[in-house]
């Protein structure tokens, strides 16, 4: 009797719209920030999960103006639908503005771009094509810029200005996987008929207002976003796995943003838009590559007819923040600097730098305990960003404090040479195939593509030491593994070993897979002898698995027992 009966009905909504995301599970462990490239790849629509009725796709995200909200408002307090509304009418933009903004977004443009990844698995095939779209803007010299992820392994890539139907046939000049930059061209000059080239702004302050223009995912119109620059520092670049100068915005960056410039407000590019940072703490944390990098690209381009790169001086360095550090390093109360750990062997002066010599300045540029120097009013950043200025191939005056006396050497810089490469450049995996074992060359795609995107994690513990630690001794050296086998008579025994690397040949220590193949292609022993790691041992005959060789590519369907690079 006394019972009272909870009312049922639908749960009152927020009072703020929600933003859509690609999964509804609900974790009690917030997952780490994740940065991800942001070039829309088009093929389907993330499934939604859930319980209850599904929420409407667009509607929650979409407010009315406060102009058009109270008119509309005022209409049905009037209660008469067509009723005239006493609100002042809408305010027409200026022309001034109107003419200002037109020519800077009529050089943006769509990039439409068809993949064809290459398959590290079976390394003489490829994988199956896909579609994605991203952005660009057209600069000077009839080119266009848009980002190096957004046309990696490209087969074809098409372009569309604003307000066209056509799309273009493009060709790619130049990628730069270390900046994420890539720059285009069209053939056809009808695609250059009223387009003005963008111009590049200065560097900005922090509070500067920013405008990203782009063809982000949720429409196939132009979109702009804006927000205000929040920071600038030396930022993780996840496409091409360096550091370089960034600048963090607080405007609306999505997929299919990529390759998109951002205004200042004079109407001037001032970056482009390449990554954003997904976590459920972070809103609205989008990254712009800004313009001494992108002009460096350029530079680079013309002065070399290719792109060449972000040059290194070859170091591993260590902070010097602790005095007893300093004091046991013969440093003096005024002076300051970090410690050098490790030098790259394949660095062009890297006989010139000893371990523990302290640097105390770069190009006259003194360098603090912490590793930065000064960049703006009130700002510092790291002393790599004086090398990133510099191009490969020129020099720079290094000071070094040397068993308490001060050096300097004129050190030439050059290029990183990792064991393991983070990118394969365009080019197809390299492989070699003797009696049934694939021996390929380790690379950060190669054990993304083994592994996935947690490899940092999955992978074997030695690739992963190699991988963060180990250095190339020379300019040619890489890390060979026997990838699988592929099971034959001949190899019975062997078909567990995956992805071990292979030390030596009939005693002789492997240094590239070209090294590997020419050895095992000329030798006449009565053994073939691989010494990998974990002390483990494989033994062939040399005619017999020769001979297996060609049954088991046929078996396979494989073209070839090597790839086309090794052949020469």
């Amino acid at each position: 009797m006394g019972e009272t009966k909870r009312k049922r009905g639908r749960a009152p909504k927020p009072k703020t719209p929600e933003t859509a995301t690609t999964s509804m599970d609900i974790d009690d462990a917030a997952p780490p920030p994740t940065t991800e490239p942001l070039s829309d790849a088009g093929t389907s629509q993330p499934s939604r999960r859930g319980r209850g009725r599904p929420r409407k796709a667009e509607s929650a995200n979409i407010t009315a103006s406060p102009e058009r909200r109270s008119s509309r408002h005022a209409s049905e307090q009037n209660g008469d639908a067509g009723a005239v509304s006493s609100e002042p009418p809408l305010m027409v933009p200026s022309w001034e503005s109107v003419a200002r903004v037109v020519p800077a977004m009529d050089s943006v443009v769509k990039v439409f771009c068809v993949h064809t990844e290459p398959n590290f698995s079976l390394p003489w095939q490829r994988k199956r094509q896909y579609s994605s779209s991203s952005s660009g803007f057209v600069i000077g010299g009839r080119r266009v810029l848009t980002n190096a992820h957004s046309v990696e392994h490209h087969t074809q890539v098409k372009l569309k200005k604003r307000g066209s139907e056509t799309k273009y046939l493009a060709t790619v000049l130049a990628i730069g996987t270390e900046c994420d930059i890539a720059m285009l061209t069209v053939s056809d000059d009808e695609f250059w008929e009223g387009v003005s080239p963008v111009e590049f702004g200065e560097l900005p302050a922090l509070q500067d207002a920013v405008t990203v223009v782009g063809y982000p995912i949720g429409g196939d119109t132009i979109s702009v976003t804006s927000g205000v620059v929040s920071r600038m520092e030396i930022l993780s670049y996840v496409h091409g796995s360096t550091e370089l100068l960034g600048l963090q915005i607080d405007a609306a960056i999505n997929s299919g943003n990529s390759g998109g410039p951002a205004f200042n407000d004079k109407g001037t590019c001032v970056g482009i838009a390449f990554q954003s940072l997904k976590h459920e703490d972070a809103e609205n944390i989008g990254y712009v590559i800004p313009t001494p990098v992108i002009k460096h690209f350029i530079t680079d381009y013309e002065k070399n007819g290719a792109y060449t790169g972000f040059p290194i001086i070859g170091i591993e360095w260590q902070k010097m923040e602790n005095p007893d550090l300093r004091t046991s390093m013969g440093m003096k109360a005024d002076q300051k600097g970090v410690r050098i750990r490790r030098i790259e062997p394949t660095a062009p002066d890297s006989h010139l730098l000893q371990p523990s010599d302290v640097i105390l300045s770069f190009d006259g540029v003194n360098i603090a305990n912490d590793g930065t120097v000064p960049f703006r009013h009130g700002e510092r950043i790291g002393f790599s960003y004086l090398v990133s200025q510099k191009y490969t191939g020129d020099s720079a005056v290094v000071k070094v404090l040397r068993n308490s006396q001060i050096l300097e050497f004129n050190i030439k810089l050059g290029t990183h040479k990792r064991l393991i490469p983070a990118h394969i450049n365009g080019k197809p995996p390299s492989y070699y195939i003797i009696g049934g074992f694939v021996f390929s060359a380790v690379s950060v795609p190669y054990l993304r593509s083994e592994y996935g995107k947690d490899y940092d994690f999955d992978a074997p513990v030695k690739l992963l030491d190699k991988h963060l630690h180990a250095m190339a001794e020379s300019t040619d050296e890489q890390l060979v593994v026997v990838s699988q086998v592929l099971v034959a008579d001949i190899n019975i025994g062997y078909e567990d070993i995956v992805n071990t690397q292979v030390l030596a040949f009939n005693g002789k220590p492997v240094k590239n897979l070209k090294n590997l193949a020419t050895m095992v292609e000329s030798c006449d022993d009565e053994y073939l002898k691989f010494d990998l790691e974990y002390n483990q041992m494989v033994a062939l005959q040399t005619k017999t698995a020769k001979a297996a060789t060609l049954d088991i590519l046929l078996t396979h369907c494989i073209p070839s027992a090597m790839s086309d690079d090794l052949k020469s």
